[in-house]
């Protein structure tokens, strides 16, 4: 971590071979998380190097050096849902897409694409809040922080998202920890 901060001081000092450095060990989590917004492999690498960009020329800005993995996170969500508002263009989805998200282990691709299908009928509110928490593992404050609102509004947007997509898969799913159908 102190490496990280030293690498954080030095890239807002204008060193661009520790800005660099900094991408490198954030870049596949950036991609993930663009890909999972766009679906696509063009579009998430597009959406990667304009949030590389943006933090390049905005890294001075940043207040805390130890929360710079959520500043870029939330430069890469800002980036992804103006990209995508720009585009609006219908998203298919091919099994080639689907295997390069995050593997699940015992999910089944079926699965995966009807939940991934699903989510696309969400509010971008519902679909930040739940890759956040349940793709990126952040804590409901994490997002707070990253989203800059309320951890209240966090919770809110999880439970209304979640119930939105149990609604949208009809209970075709069965949920083992508590032995019933979604």
């Amino acid at each position: 971590m102190n490496q990280k901060l030293g690498l954080v001081a030095l890239a807002k000092a204008g060193d661009s071979d520790a800005f660099q450095m900094l991408i490198h060990q954030e870049k596949a989590k950036l991609y993930k998380m663009a890909f999972v917004y766009t679906r696509n492999e063009d579009d998430a690498l597009e959406i990667f190097q304009e949030t590389v960009y943006k933090a390049l020329i905005s890294i001075s800005t940043l207040k805390d050096d130890q929360y710079v993995t959520t500043w870029l996170t939330r430069v890469l969500i800002n980036t992804a849902i103006a990209y995508l508002a720009k585009k609006r263009k219908v998203i298919t989805l091919r099994k080639d897409m689907i295997e390069n998200v995050r593997d699940t282990g015992s999910v089944r691709l079926e699965e995966r694409i009807d939940l991934l299908e699903a989510m696309e009928e969400l509010e971008e509110k519902y679909v930040t809040v739940l890759l956040l928490r349940f793709y990126k593992d952040y804590s409901v404050k994490q997002i707070a922080e990253t989203l800059d609102c309320p951890e209240g509004t966090v919770k809110t947007n999880i439970h209304r998202g979640l119930t939105l997509l149990k609604k949208k898969l009809k209970g075709e799913y069965f949920d083992e920890r508590k032995n019933s159908c979604l």
